[in-house]
């Protein structure tokens, strides 16, 4: 599942980007400013950014060179401004697109999906491995005519392996995306989890894909040819 990190001091329009992306399927992340959005990249990992400039702490022109000094993304800023000089700045910075607010959040929802598109980031709601789907509007995994409905978090947490076949995701960054910072319970519920979608896998009858355990960092999704 994308993963889409939201930094602007606003709270309502965080919540209102939240909202429509969300409701695209898309993980969100947000922040109040530059300096929690960076301490959130350094534990957790995000696909694209939605920035704004005028933020307290670390503004955007600020967040947009430490992003490009470490990280390679696509970026959209917000902004209140709408001088050309304030656009060139942002592209000169590094920012891949440009959005004035107030805005159409269905417009945003759109350029977020064609940067996605342009990076070869998938914001598909099914996911399919040869003969096997996995399908993000229903909660399902499907092979054939046999389907077999997930629970949201163990659907959640395959949907995000899946995302990113072969990447090794640690326990701590799957409690991060999947069950959220807040949470307060022990990292082992990832090893129950895992545990039951290998269960799935097996119940469905499925050899495409595996779940495996690599000793001492975590998971990822192998798939088989």
């Amino acid at each position: 599942m994308v993963t889409i990190l939201i930094v602007d001091d606003d709270a309502h329009i965080r919540e209102l980007i939240d909202h429509n992306l969300k409701r695209e399927g898309m993980h969100t992340l947000t922040a109040a400013n530059g300096e929690e959005a960076l301490a959130l990249m350094d534990k957790t990992a995000v696909d694209l950014v939605i920035l704004d400039v005028m933020m307290p702490h670390k503004n955007g022109w600020e967040l947009t060179e430490d992003i490009r000094h470490a990280w390679d993304m696509p970026l959209l800023m917000l902004t209140a401004l709408g001088e050309s000089g304030d656009k060139i700045k942002g592209f000169e910075l590094g920012v891949d697109d440009y959005l004035v607010k107030p805005f159409d959040p269905q417009e945003l929802v759109m350029r977020v999906k064609a940067l996605l598109r342009r990076a070869k980031i998938s914001v598909s709601q099914v996911l399919t491995f040869h003969d096997l789907h996995i399908d993000a509007k229903n909660y399902l995994l499907q092979k054939g005519s046999l389907a077999i409905s997930l629970p949201p978090k163990e659907f959640d947490l395959l949907f995000k392996l899946a995302s990113y076949p072969g990447q090794i995701f640690t326990r701590s960054q799957l409690i991060e995306q999947i069950w959220g910072l807040d949470y307060q319970g022990d990292e082992r519920t990832v090893d129950v989890h895992i545990k039951r979608l290998r269960e799935r896998l097996a119940e469905i009858g499925t050899d495409t894909v595996r779940l495996a355990t690599v000793r001492g960092l975590g998971y990822r999704l192998e798939v088989r040819p």
